[in-house]
């Protein structure tokens, strides 16, 4: 399939779309489907175990072995929604939600919804950004942010994603 990648306007008609996307704290697939009425799909572009990441990451989720994810959400026209980098550090999840990030099929939302989590918005360097933009290119910071994710106990999950001009325009 081909995807259709496109920056997120920087129009003013745009800007408080942009803002909620930026700020809402829950699942961002189940806004992309809200938004543009219709069922999303994941494609997974890599996705690897690794003991070595950015110092961001390691001091954010502590750990020894994360695993690295590059995804992005699209409708079934393969415009993209968004793309997304996560680490997840892989000594604390349980096995269920291991087993459902291994087959790369489900976006992490889905599985997110099995737990009670907390999403914290959290800076990180250009070195993590550098990863997600050399895999799908179009670097786009304004339409982008970085929030960790939390169970009670423990830190597990950094996200940074994007969101893409796919986002605003209306689907039916």
């Amino acid at each position: 399939m081909h995807f259709d990648r496109q920056k997120f306007p920087s129009t003013t008609k745009h800007a408080s779309l942009l803002r909620i996307l930026l700020t809402q704290d829950g699942s961002t697939t189940r806004l992309c489907q809200a938004l543009i009425n219709a069922p999303v799909s994941v494609h997974l572009h890599q996705q690897h175990r690794t003991v070595t990441v950015p110092e961001d990451v390691s001091k954010i989720l502590g750990g020894t072995t994360w695993l690295q994810r590059i995804t992005s959400l699209h409708s079934e026209r393969g415009e993209v929604l968004m793309d997304n980098l996560s680490f997840t550090r892989l000594d604390i999840l349980p096995e269920w939600f291991t087993a459902g990030l291994d087959q790369g099929h489900a976006p992490i939302g889905h599985l997110l919804d099995k737990l009670f989590i907390k999403r914290e918005h959290v800076t990180v360097n250009d070195e993590v950004k550098k990863i997600l933009w050399e895999t799908v290119g179009a670097p786009d910071s304004n339409a982008s942010r970085s929030y960790q994710i939390s169970t009670q106990n423990n830190t597990f999950m950094l996200i940074f994603e994007v969101f893409r001009g796919a986002m605003t325009h209306q689907t039916t």
